[in-house]
Order: C-alpha cells, then structure tokens, then sequence
C-alpha cells in the first residue's frame, strides 16, 4: 500500500530536539491529524463538507456524460448514503499497487483517475483527495458498486480495512453507492442540516441542466422530508429562481444567456437585471465548484459586460449629439463645449444585476484548499472573448433589451456622479481622522495588525465594554437607535445617517466607490449584540451595510461577530460559561454531581454582565470565542435583509412560514 507522509516535527520531553523528534503521518493519519487542511473546519462546514466531496464525484460522472441521477439519503443517527448511476469506479487490481483501484480510491491521498489519464474531462472535488478524505474522516464507510455483472463492496473503520473488497452479487446496472458516518470523535457536531444539503444540491441540479438530483431526509420515520430537482433549463432556471425567491422585480424580461468554448475552457452566462440599486449579485462556479471569492472567470465577464455596455452606450450618445445645433458663444466669452462620452462606470453597470458565471476546464486551480477562488490565469481572456463577442450580438438582435440595461447604466452613473458631489464636503470632516465620533473609545495602539473595534449594542454595554477591555488596542463603539436598512438607501443617505456615520468615521476607509482598505484603523471588526431577537436583527443590519458597502472589509477577513454566553453556572466558586443550552445542561451536571444545588443565570443582555464578565467570556483574546465573517455569510445576511425588508409580501410569508417552526427556541 502506498503511503502518503507529512512531516510533523515536535520536541520530546526532555526538551531536545533531534532525528527521533520527526513523526512521519502515514496513510490518512495526516487527515485526521488536521482535517481542517482538507475541509476546512472540523465544525457544521466541514462536516457538510464531507456530502459534498461524494457527491461532487457522481456530478463528475455526470460532467463526462455517464450519470444522469444521483440519490442523496439523511439516514437515522446523521448516516450519509449517496447513490449514482455512473460507470461505477474501476474495481481490478491496480498493478502499480497490488490491490483494487477503488481501495486506492479511498484510502490513499491523491488517487484517483483526475490527474490527466483520460478518466476526465473537467472534474470538481478535491482532485483525487475527497473520497479518501471523507473516508479517513468517518467512523466507518461503505462502498458498493454495480460494474454491470457483479456487486463489489468493501467496509472501513476510519480508514482502515480488514478485508479487500468482495464481490457480493450480480448486478445488471452501472453505478457507485457511498454510505458513510462521520465520526464524532474528529467533528463538533454530526447532526446535518437538511435545509444547507439541500440547498447546494438544488445548486448542482440548476449548473447541470437535465441531471436529477434527489434528497431525503428519513432520520425521523414519522416526518420524512424529500425533494427531487431536475432543471432542464440549467443556469436560466437558476436566474428565474433567484429573482422569485428574492421577489425582485425584473427590468427586462428575457433572461440574457451566453455561452460558448475559448481554447478548451466551456463558458456559460446568465443574467437579469433587476430594478433594485445596491445589489449586485454574482454567482460564479468552476467545475461545479461555487467559488463564493469569485476569481478570473469574473473578473472577464465583468471586463466584458463593461466593454460592451459603454460601445452601445457611446454609439447612444453620439447618434443623439448628431442632429444638436452648435451653442452659440457670445464675443469674449469662453464658449461651453460638450464633453466627449466619458464611459459608465463598471459599478454603475453593474447596479442591480444578478448573474451567473460557469466554467468548465480540464484543471481548476483555486486559491485554498477549499476553493473559495479561481486563479487560472488562461480562463479571464477566454470568458472575456465569449462574453463580449456573444453580448454585442445578442444586444444587437435585442435593442429593447440594451436600450433598458444602457438606460439603467446612465440613470446608475448620474445619481452616482450626484451623490458623490453632494457628499464632497461631507467627506472631509467624515473621513479626518482628527474628526472621530464622539462616543468612541478608542485605543492607544495603532498599528492595525493588532487593534480592533467592537461595535457594541447599546449603551449600558458600551460602558461595560470600555470598562473591561484592554485600553491598548480595543476600542469601543456603542450603538443606539434604530440601525438605518441600507436595502433601499444610496450612499448619500447612508453617509448622512447618523447611526451609521459613526462607523464610517470610526474605521476611517470611506464607502461605495471611495472606500479605500489602506485606511483601515483596525485589523478586526468586531460586531457585538445580545444573543436574541433584537441582537441578531441588529447583526443582520450591520453584516448588510458591510456587504453593501464596506464589501472588501469581508472579502479580506477583517469583520467577526462575538460570542458571548447565553448562560453563567455557578455553585460556590466555581462559574462556568455556556454558549448553548446544551452546554449549561452540561455544566450543571458537572458542577452538581454529588447532588449539590447550582445557581443558573440566563443572559437576557450583554448589559447584564459585569465588566470582569464581558472581558473574560467575550473579549479576551485567550478566551473568547468569535466567527469571522465570511463573504457567504454576508451574502445570506444581504438575501434575508432583502425578503424581510424588501417590496414583495409573498417572498416574506414564505420565509416567515418556512422558519417559524425556529420561533420556540427565540427570545422575544
């Protein structure tokens, strides 16, 4: 069997440091010993993360035309059962090995057939390392697959084989089923969430027009819960979907497709506009891969779409200057000439879009393991030929459809340009560092690689806050009043409201088109509300600002939402802090073991702790625990603040329907 080594070095005991101080990982050890290097985390992520590797490989077959369905089962005690009608993988014994291809599959790194031997195309997953992964990361899997004469299977135990694979009966189908369970010694929680699987397999069904994808839920025998999706019109279909589930009103009726193959990569775009401002939404893939950090496949369509709107635009703008009479100047003044055509800016052509980018190409490289972004420098020329040469033409046969979108543009760029004069003496005093709000508590340290902000719900915890905290590099800024709802708001509003001008003023990086990172006053954002119902509305307000707005503030990790405790368990001396009613049931049977009495307090507010409190459950470094935001995360936060706060009524019901059996567990 082959092995696949990570070097590990350590000090021994005694201190010393020499040959015998070199643990070689061997096999899958170095997946469980940092699974977080493959999956990215050991929490909810990571664990869905393990449904996502297996069935990423049957859309693979599906990619190189041999799967047409894919079954995917919640079974009781979180067991994960994927079913396709593929080829089946390879069962004969690998001679460069000595045993079967697919006990290879699974059980070492980076085998498997996507590494140019013909096997595939394009492929997603983790290039050879997912199913192994998966496998490494479960307490047992099992794999059965049907070559078209025999039933082969094979069983592991976090990783491990006692037995090679077997041949168990006759089959007269094709394909691979994978069950598995993860193991809860390497994951927080092994509890799936029906709602997240199924929103990512909705997501393959729509990138893969005609592929049935099938979800069940049979944990519970009473309350079985299931769907099926096949969406035959691919891409389209998932603009369609998108507007309705947002109830966004569209600008245009047709939904602009375009797509074509550059130099081997498969391009495929979709794209409405709608009539709000401030959103943008793009969603872009590689290989069936969301890649939620965008990449060089964006970055070509929206050269394109820039290119192309401002030709027509331009071609506008001079076809209506044609027939203008020349101003006449009167002797020794200066005479006002027109200003040639000066472009629209790619935010002001972009305003109100919701796309959809999908690549496909022989081999994805992407910025981190789990592929939050392309970086294959061929594919940005290569959508950028398809997407302008394909635009301009359907712009051409569709001149109602360009005369709106060029429209919308110009309307975009004027309140743009309008704003932008009217904040011009707002600007100044927002962003002079000399000119701080005056409620914030700011702090001694300036280099922004160790300061942070916590931006604090209320004042009574703002004065807890500035009390506890460590005065040489957290500052302080307590909320109060209603947070404005960007949602409807341009950024002369938003830099005129006096709930949100505070913030601006505080990190000191400006807004919309002016916000500048290297302004940047503190290395972490950090948003603190009380853990109910008005904390989080405040926290979704807050994330949506900063996705509206502030949207590299996230991109590059500097935004984090704290944790603090639900509950404080005491008996006597002894306090422990609970973030769960899980853990406070925990504590309690820890603290009153021998049958002694434990006091429970319950948290209504960040307000009701102590400044001692805050600092040791929320803000000290050594201690706290804080979610960094991610660009995923604002996005959802930026979707829900859209349905809650939106125009549409039916969007909002639905989501109030669909959630409300989430109102029992929430402080009101």
């Amino acid at each position: 069997m082959a092995e696949e080594t990570v070097n590990d070095v350590s000090r021994v005991e005694n201190g010393e440091y020499g040959a015998d101080s070199i643990q070689a990982l061997k096999g899958l050890d170095p997946v469980r010993k940092r699974p977080g290097m493959y999956i990215g985390s050991t929490g909810e992520s990571g664990l869905h993360h393990l449904v996502y590797e297996i069935v990423d490989n049957a859309v693979d077959e599906a990619l190189a035309g041999y799967c047409t369905e894919i079954d995917v089962s919640i079974l009781p005690e979180n067991v994960i059962r994927v079913i396709d009608n593929g080829r089946g993988i390879p069962t004969a014994i690998n001679h460069a090995e000595g045993i079967s291809a697919a006990t290879m599959v699974f059980t070492m790194l980076h085998a498997g057939g996507k590494f140019g031997g013909g096997g595939y195309k394009v492929s997603g997953g983790l290039h050879g390392v997912g199913a192994s992964v998966v496998n490494a990361l479960s307490e047992w899997l099992e794999v059965e697959i049907h070559d078209g004469k025999n039933v082969h299977f094979q069983r592991f135990d976090r990783g491990e084989y006692k037995e090679e694979i077997k041949i168990t009966g006759t089959t007269d189908h094709t394909g691979t089923t994978v069950t598995f369970k993860p193991d809860a010694e390497i994951f927080h929680t092994t509890v799936f969430s029906y709602e997240t699987l199924n929103d990512r397999l909705r997501e393959k069904a729509f990138l893969n027009g005609g592929l049935k994808i099938s979800l069940h839920d049979l944990r519970d025998p009473e309350n079985i819960v299931e769907e099926t999706m096949r969406y035959e019109g691919g891409i389209r279909e998932y603009i369609a979907w998108l507007n309705k589930k947002r109830g966004a009103e569209v600008l245009h009726p047709d939904i602009i497709y375009l797509d074509g193959v550059e130099n081997g990569i498969m391009v495929e775009i979709a794209f409405q506009y709608t009539t709000d401002f401030n959103s943008e939404v793009f969603r872009s893939f590689a290989n069936d891969i969301h890649t939620g950090e965008g990449g060089m496949h964006e970055l070509g369509f929206k050269r394109a779409l820039n290119k192309v709107v401002n030709d027509f635009a331009k071609q506008e703008f001079e076809k209506s200057g044609k027939n203008k009479k020349k101003k006449q100047v009167k002797p020794g003044k200066k005479g006002e000439e027109e200003k040639p055509f000066a472009g629209y800016s790619g935010e002001a052509i972009r305003e109100a879009i919701n796309a959809i980018i999908a690549v496909k190409l022989p081999e994805c490289e992407f910025e981190g393991q789990t592929k939050g972004k392309l970086g294959n420098p061929e594919v940005q020329p290569a959508v950028y030929k398809v997407a302008s040469e394909k635009l301009t033409y359907y712009f051409e046969e569709h001149p109602e459809t360009m005369q709106i979108i060029v429209n919308k543009a110009a309307n975009s760029q004027a309140a743009r340009d309008a704003a932008k004069k009217a904040m011009e003496a707002k600007r100044k005093s927002v962003m002079d560092s000399n000119g701080l709000p005056g409620k914030l508590a700011d702090c001694s340290e300036s280099d922004v690689s160790v300061t942070e902000i916590y931006i604090v719900e209320g004042d009574s915890a703002g004065g807890s806050a500035k009390e506890g905290r460590d005065r040489r590099f957290q500052a302080i800024l307590p909320l109060w009043g209603k947070m404005l709802n960007v949602e409807k708001a341009r950024a002369d509003k938003v830099y005129n409201n006096d709930k949100l001008l505070p913030i601006v003023k505080a990190l000191g990086t400006g807004i919309a088109e002016e916000f500048d990172i290297e302004k940047l006053r503190y290395g972490r954002v950090i948003i603190m509300a009380d853990a109910d119902v008005d904390g989080l509305h405040i926290r979704t307000l807050l994330l949506t600002f900063f996705f509206r707005f502030m949207r590299p503030l996230i991109e590059q990790g500097h935004v984090y939402c704290a944790q603090p405790p639900l509950f404080k368990v005491a008996r006597g001396k002894q306090v422990r802090y609970a973030f769960s009613d899980e853990e406070r049931d925990n504590y309690i049977a820890e603290l009153g073991a021998d049958g002694g009495k434990t006091d429970v307090q319950r948290y209504k507010g960040l307000g009701e702790m102590d400044p001692v409190q805050l600092w040791e459950t929320t803000m000290n470094p050594e201690t706290r625990t804080m979610l960094r935001v991610s660009v995923e995360d604002a996005a959802k936060a930026d979707e829900i603040m859209t349905i809650l706060m939106g125009d549409k009524v039916e969007p909002r019901r639905e989501f109030i329907e669909q959630n409300a059996r989430l109102a029992e567990n929430l402080d009101i």
